[in-house]
């Protein structure tokens, strides 16, 4: 956050001049009063220090600054978003081709995907078999995050983007 002119409330700050000159401890009332004859801003730079280190800029700069810095700086990279896949063991090769090439084109645009195999009764050596050719058709795109989990009523596995 920006702290300048009035809302800075310490009594004295440590004051930089326009052209970066130390121009020392002063109270805060006389600093304010020589940004505002220099047609200037009193931007304090660091709220973690006592007298806090205040600036003065040119009158507009100090907001255009911030914002370019806010716009400068990348956007948090949290957790890659995951898209499950739902299939079956039965699915059919256009069915398969048509999933293949939506998943390929998720890991292409930098997301994880989650294919998840339903199982009914000795499906689970077919499941395990199904997303074993999913691996090694979308080897170039993705690798794999989890080995192939197989349990009660479902296979799936993870594949992050390469």
């Amino acid at each position: 956050m920006l702290m300048m002119n009035e809302k800075i409330k310490a009594r004295e700050v440590e004051l930089t001049g326009l052209d970066g000159e130390d121009l020392g401890i002063m109270p805060r009332d006389e600093a304010l009063a020589l940004a505002k004859a220099n047609k200037a801003d009193l931007v304090c730079t660091s709220l973690f220090s006592s007298p806090p280190p205040c600036k003065l800029v040119s009158r507009g700069m100090a907001k255009q600054e911030a914002a370019k810095e806010k716009k400068g700086q990348k956007p948090a990279s949290g957790p890659i978003k995951v898209k499950e896949f739902r299939l079956t063991v039965h699915i059919e090769e256009h069915d398969y081709d048509t999933k293949l090439s939506q998943m390929q084109r998720l890991l292409e645009s930098g997301k994880a995907v989650q294919p998840i195999i339903r199982i009914q009764g000795k499906e689970g050596d077919a499941a395990r078999k199904l997303l074993e050719r999913l691996i090694h058709d979308l080897a170039g795109k993705g690798t794999k995050e989890t080995g192939i989990q197989v349990s009660g009523k479902q296979a799936t596995v993870k594949l992050l983007p390469v």
